[in-house]
């Protein structure tokens, strides 16, 4: 018995090592892959709704259902005026390898992916607050560890000539492990901005991205 637990486990691991060599080799065609764990753990776009209310249960919810779901919220742009909450391109994900050996599909760490955004706003005045939570899952790879990991994340507003008016910069977290190959984050937070007289509130927006400035990122 001891000897079929061994080889279902090779497996699995196995089944993980080729996905993640699929991805340093393919790019961005990531959605169609699946594991051997039963879900896509390397695909799937960013996705975003227009709430009446963000949270971060509803953003990790959405982002455990994976696929095209979403949290819970009135469909449709509630607020047309308010400034898009977005991920930044080619920055919704970031995978962290080996010291040495970054784009070897072999020596990944781990993967983060933003996979749902979420906001809604309030103004007061030429005074924008943007309430905005985003959710997202992280992946253990062929060469990483268990145990929590954490991973940097950018938030910035742009104007509408997309010059950085503010931004931030914050953490997730999540737990992974062998047995349970992925873990998932979500954060709520707010910015406050001014909108200069003869702009528009919708003229900005909010953008959220990994840190690529990270040591052995890829």
């Amino acid at each position: 018995m001891a000897q079929s637990v061994m080889r279902r486990f090779g497996t699995a691991v196995g089944t993980a090592a080729a996905l993640f060599a699929a991805v340093a080799v393919g790019g961005c065609g990531m959605s169609s892959l699946t594991s051997g764990f039963g879900s896509s753990i390397l695909g799937g776009s960013s996705g975003s709704v227009e709430p009446t209310g963000v949270s971060e249960q509803d953003l990790i919810d959405a982002a455990k259902a994976g696929g095209d779901a979403a949290p819970s919220f009135a469909g449709g742009d509630a607020q047309p005026g308010c400034p898009r909450f977005v991920t930044w391109p080619r920055d919704s994900y970031l995978t962290i390898y080996e010291p040495g050996r970054v784009g070897d599909g072999l020596a990944i760490m781990h993967r983060g992916e933003i996979t749902k955004t979420a906001r809604e706003c309030h103004m007061n005045g030429s005074q924008v607050t943007v309430k905005y939570g985003f959710s997202g899952r992280i992946l253990l790879g062929p060469r990483g560890h268990s145990g929590p990991i954490s991973m940097p994340i950018n938030v910035f507003v742009t104007d509408a000539k997309r010059e950085r008016v503010t931004e931030d910069k914050l953490r997730v977290d999540a737990s992974v492990a062998v047995e349970n190959p992925i873990g998932y984050f979500s954060a709520v937070r707010t910015v406050t901005f001014d909108v200069p007289e003869g702009a528009r509130p919708g003229e900005f927006e909010v953008y959220v991205g990994f840190d690529r400035n990270t040591p052995n990122a890829g």
